[in-house]
C-alpha cells in the first residue's frame, strides 16, 4: 500500500479498531441519536460501514488520500472527504470517532468550543475517557466545559482490539450539549477563568482556595451546594460548579 503524504499509519497516529463488541456498542449508541452523523478519522472503515447501515446521511473525514478513495468506491452511498479532524466543519448533530490517541486532545478542545453538534461518541484512550467522564474527580477541562456539555462513561476497550496495538487500552465517552446550559453561554470566558483559578490555587480545601482567590463569606454558598469545605477542585459536580459561579 503506498504511504499517504501525511505518512504512514504510525505518523498518522491510526490504530484501527477491530473489536466487534466495541463497534456494535459504538453503532447502538449513535443508533439512540437523531440526524446525519460525521464520523472523523474513517480510516478503513470499520465504523463507517456500519454507520451506513442506520439510513441516515453519513459523511466520513480522513487524511489518509488512498483510504479516502478506497471508501468512496466500497461505501457509494457514503459522503467521503478528504480532511482533517482539526479543521474539518463540526456541523452535523452526531459526531463519531475513534480518535487518534495522539490529537485526543485538541480534538476534544475543539469538539467543545466549536461547532453546531448535539451528540458525540468518541473512542479514546481510557485515562482520557475516565478522567472526562469524572470517574475518580474531574479534571479542569471537564470542569470548565461541564455545564454545556453532560459526558458519561460506556466502558473499556482493550489494547489488543486495535491494530497496530497501543500501550494503552482505549475508553468508550459520549457527550451530550446540553439542551439548558448550566452557565449563561455569554458568561462561559469568565466562567472558564474562574475554574482555572480554583483549580490552580493555593490552599487546601475549596473553601480555602476561594478565599484566597475572591474574598467573600463562601461558607453559606458552599452549604447551599452541598460541598464540605474540605473538598477539593476535582470532587465539585456541574451543578456545584454553577452555583459557586453564580454565587
Amino acid at each position: 500500500m503506498s504511504r499517504s503524504v501525511h505518512g504512514g499509519r504510525h505518523e498518522l497516529g491510526q490504530n484501527f479498531l477491530h473489536h466487534p463488541p466495541t463497534i456494535d456498542r459504538i453503532v447502538r449508541l449513535v443508533h439512540q441519536t437523531d440526524g446525519p452523523i460525521l464520523e472523523i478519522g474513517a480510516g478503513d472503515g470499520a465504523l463507517t460501514r456500519h454507520l451506513a447501515t442506520l439510513g441516515r446521511d453519513v459523511r466520513a473525514v480522513d487524511l489518509d488520500e488512498h483510504r479516502v478513495r478506497r471508501l468512496r468506491r466500497r461505501l457509494p452511498s457514503v459522503t467521503v472527504v478528504h480532511d482533517d479532524a482539526l479543521r474539518t466543519p463540526l456541523d452535523l448533530p452526531v459526531v463519531v470517532g475513534n480518535l487518534p490517541f495522539h490529537l485526543t486532545t485538541p480534538i476534544l478542545r475543539r469538539l467543545l468550543t466549536d461547532g453546531t453538534w448535539a451528540e458525540a461518541v468518541l473512542l479514546t484512550q481510557w485515562e482520557v475517557a475516565r478522567k472526562r467522564a469524572g470517574v475518580g474527580g474531574r479534571t479542569m477541562l471537564t470542569a470548565q466545559t461541564a455545564p454545556w456539555f453532560d459526558f458519561t462513561l460506556h466502558g473499556r476497550v482493550p489494547a489488543d482490539g486495535f491494530r497496530p496495538k497501543p500501550a494503552v487500552d482505549g475508553g468508550l465517552l459520549t457527550i451530550s450539549r446540553r439542551r439548558e446550559p448550566l452557565v449563561d453561554p455569554a458568561e462561559r470566558a469568565g466562567y472558564e477563568q474562574f475554574v482555572r483559578q480554583v483549580f490552580t490555587g493555593r490552599g487546601r480545601g475549596v473553601e480555602r482556595i476561594l478565599t484566597d482567590a475572591a474574598p467573600k463569606p463562601w461558607r453559606p454558598i458552599l452549604k447551599t451546594a452541598g460541598i464540605p469545605p474540605s473538598a477539593l477542585p476535582r470532587d465539585l459536580t456541574p451543578r456545584q460548579w454553577a452555583t459557586l459561579w453564580i454565587g
